[in-house]
């Protein structure tokens, strides 16, 4: 699972081409070397991980997509044994290497993943309303199809900022009725004949709303959240860690995170009842956006947020749910019609 896109650019227009966003920031910030073992959370098509070969370091490669390792191979092969490949959630990057130089997460979609109409992530092509990274578990059309309408509002709202989210969702309620929602096009087209193309608006009407299905579908923000906690765990002193968001809620939780732990959270308002105790890790510069070159070369990079810090010697930290300001979403258990 590999970002570098922005949701508005992937729903429509013609296919994605993958070019690693931030790429020369991240390599600053990173500072992989010969010798060095380096962790790529989010491998999806090798941008990064390819700059980070040709610097000398070795890498351990995740991605909880099967189509990603696959295609990742080839450059394995080629790695004289500097690259290991994982399939797995990044949230578990901790159980796979550890004492590391580095950590990067490029937060998000693939190109890769968006160019395969199959894959059900994008509307500009017709296919089954699917978005599962993993390729397991719940759907986009399991979601769509048996949750409450409540419910429904609620991820559109929160996960896609979609101000017609409650339209949207009694529309969707009563449309399955008659029949269920199965393809990428039929969703988008209801959701279109719904709230219609506001003349400022520059994306297509169902874009939040399928942005919205996806970040829920693969626990998005909970796995950020927790690839964060791992990273603390997986990091030897020194070592960095390096993330690219391209949405506001996953800014916020990087954000957060770093601001935690690179600060006493002696009063802090996430945990004050803690006592004072040292830095996890150190702050390294500001957040960091795409150049004017670069999003002219790339427009995808327009929404690109990367935030980095380096870690301590300090021992990893217990950590309160309150710290990361998730969204409280329906549960999978309890939200399904009966």
């Amino acid at each position: 699972m590999m970002a570098g896109h922005g949701e508005d650019d992937l729903a429509v227009g013609g296919p994605a081409r993958h070019i690693p966003v931030l790429l020369a920031e991240v390599l600053e910030a990173l500072r992989p070397e010969i010798g060095q073992v380096m962790i790529d959370g989010t491998f999806g098509a090798g941008g990064y991980t390819k700059a980070i070969l040709a610097s000398g370091a070795s890498v351990v490669a995740i991605d909880r997509d099967p189509d990603a390792i696959r295609d990742g191979r080839v450059l394995a092969a080629a790695s004289e044994g500097r690259l290991t490949l994982v399939q797995a959630p990044f949230s578990s990057l901790d159980e796979h290497a550890e004492q590391v130089d580095g950590v990067v997460l490029d937060i998000g979609i693939s190109s890769m993943q968006v160019d395969q109409a199959e894959r059900g992530f994008s509307f500009r092509a017709d296919g089954p309303l699917d978005m599962r990274m993993a390729q397991a578990g719940l759907s986009a059309a399991d979601v769509v199809n048996r949750f409450k309408a409540a419910d429904l509002t609620r991820i559109f709202g929160l996960l896609g900022e979609e101000k017609h989210a409650g339209r949207i969702a009694r529309m969707i309620e009563r449309r399955r009725a008659e029949r269920p929602f199965e393809r990428t096009t039929d969703l988008a087209k209801a959701v279109a004949d719904l709230v219609g193309f506001p003349p400022r608006e520059k994306i297509h009407p169902a874009t939040r709303v399928f942005q919205a299905l996806r970040i829920y579908v693969n626990d998005e923000l909970g796995e950020l959240a927790r690839a964060l906690v791992a990273a603390e765990r997986a990091l030897k002193p020194r070592g960095r860690l390096v993330v690219v968001t391209f949405h506001s809620l996953e800014d916020r939780i990087v954000k957060r995170f770093i601001a935690d732990r690179s600060t006493d959270p002696a009063g802090s308002r996430h945990l004050p009842q803690r006592q004072a105790v040292v830095s996890t890790f150190d702050k390294l510069g500001g957040v960091v956006s795409a150049s004017e070159a670069e999003i002219s070369a790339n427009p995808r990079a327009r929404s690109a947020k990367l935030r980095a810090a380096v870690r301590t010697e300090a021992p990893p930290r217990a950590v309160d749910p309150a710290l990361f300001g998730l969204p409280k979403l329906p549960d999978i258990r309890s939200s399904t019609e009966k």
